[in-house]
């Protein structure tokens, strides 16, 4: 069985890749394994050289694997620089930093001696999706391999040339053999590895449809699960904000990977009395945006991941627009034989249309109009996701205090929503479950063991 890679921005096929053979799959699972056994017994010192060298060799790799990206999934060249550029750091994060955040505690209760240890569980599989094709797979990679883990990525098939530049990458550093594997496996054997017992946990980003399936798979399985799943981010513009900055800022928020992202500003609820002027400014800033070849320096939107991607859009607009939607810039899809559709802003939007109630992968925003700070935060709630959001407002203790009420994983004052290697990253409702990055992700795939110790006789 085979598949193409095609380049979104000129429908031109890139490679044909062979999916892998069962046994291929089953012997590289079988090596990850046989692998741990000795990753396992390093401490977190002697694991972390092995990132900071992962780190040079990123940066060292940084323009050809940048080039890739844009090549397979259609972001700006210079937003692939950054994603290279965010996995090398987040590397470094945790090579300065596990030792600590996988330090025994101890704890006082009766008896002489409690200890709480980390201990790592095993292979852990991980299901991961193409718009950050780096960033994504590193993010669940290295905290999981820093805990003494080793890893198994199925990634998306759009980017398989990105999947085996990052087992290359792990091999230019001089990690040990086979603990960190990538494989092109059919679906039957996907749901074969979850419930085998060379698996001991499973880690997937992707819709909120993949991530049911996949947890029950694990949960029949008995196995670790974490899940980030869809997002519906609220970005909340009170009457006191900026409005040049926070319309900048919701340019940035909505349109870093033309929209393709899970944490993409795609709800815009704004307090009426400043609703008519922030639109005007959104809109001004949206139709500046410069979209095109993604590889061309100055172009600041590329190309959507596929054709399907451009008919959602298309469908979910059509069927607002049909409810009373009205579109201030963009909404048609730029002709050509690339994916591309412009940076695009609805307003008079509410919910009960499809910009609103759903998760939307792209370039569109709808802007939501509500008379107050109260409302506002009822309809940031009124979501089936809780993934990330933010608030825009002059008076920060007021901005946190509406940052507390909003229900999501991770909410922002004044500023986009953004992973951080030093700050714990998920979801609650349909946005999924467990965290990455921090120390929390770091300890989501270990054994957190207490050993206690009392006085004989």
């Amino acid at each position: 069985m085979e598949f193409k890679t095609i380049n979104p921005a000129t429908g031109e096929t890139i490679k044909t890749w062979p999916t892998m053979a069962s046994e291929e799959v089953w012997e590289i699972a079988r090596l990850t394994g046989s692998a741990y056994r000795k990753w396992r017994l390093l401490t977190v010192a002697e694991r972390a050289p092995h990132f900071e060298q992962l780190a040079a060799v990123l940066r060292d790799n940084l323009e050809d694997w940048a080039v890739l990206i844009t090549t397979e999934m259609g972001k700006p060249i210079t937003e692939a620089r950054a994603e290279i550029e965010k996995c090398a750091w987040m590397t470094e994060v945790y090579a300065a930093n596990a030792a600590a955040w996988l330090a025994d505690e101890k704890v006082e209760v009766d008896g002489r001696r409690h200890t709480v240890i980390f201990q790592p569980l095993g292979v852990i599989f991980s299901i991961m999706p193409w718009n950050y094709p780096f960033w994504q797979a590193l993010r669940f990679a290295v905290p999981g391999l820093m805990a003494g883990n080793t890893s198994l990525l199925k990634h998306a098939s759009n980017v398989t040339g990105c999947a085996f530049a990052i087992e290359d990458a792990f091999v230019q550093a001089g990690f040990p053999p086979d603990v960190f594997r990538t494989i092109v496996p059919d679906y039957a054997t996907v749901s074969a590895l979850i419930g085998s017992d060379i698996v001991q946990g499973v880690s997937l980003t992707g819709s909120t449809q993949v991530g049911r399936h996949i947890g029950a798979e694990a949960g029949r399985n008995l196995k670790k699960v974490v899940l980030e799943l869809g997002g519906s981010d609220p970005f909340i513009v009170l009457e006191d904000a900026d409005i040049d900055f926070t319309a900048r800022g919701a340019v940035t928020g909505r349109m870093l990977t033309a929209g393709q992202s899970c944490i993409a500003s795609k709800r815009f609820i704004v307090v009426e009395e400043i609703a008519e002027t922030f639109a005007a400014r959104f809109t001004e800033l949206m139709t500046g945006l410069k979209v095109g070849d993604p590889r061309d320096e100055s172009t600041q939107v590329g190309s959507l991941v596929n054709p399907a991607a451009v008919a959602e859009l298309e469908e979910q607009l059509a069927q607002s627009v049909g409810l009373g939607a009205r579109i201030l810039c963009g909404g048609e899809k730029i002709p050509g034989p690339g994916c591309f559709y412009p940076p695009t802003v609805v307003t008079d939007t509410r919910p009960g249309m499809r910009l609103v109630d759903e998760e939307v992968f792209g370039p569109i925003a709808p802007i939501i109009i509500v008379k107050d700070e109260a409302e506002a935060i009822v309809l940031a709630n009124a979501s089936e996701f809780g993934l990330g959001g933010s608030v825009w407002t002059r008076d920060l203790d007021r901005g946190e205090k509406v940052a507390r009420e909003v229900d999501s994983g991770t909410l922002f004052v004044n500023s986009i929503t953004k992973s951080d290697p030093r700050m714990p990253f998920g979801g609650v409702k349909n946005s999924g479950l467990g965290r990455e990055l921090s120390h929390y992700g770091l300890k989501e795939f270990v054994n957190v063991k207490g050993i206690n110790v009392y006085d004989h006789g």
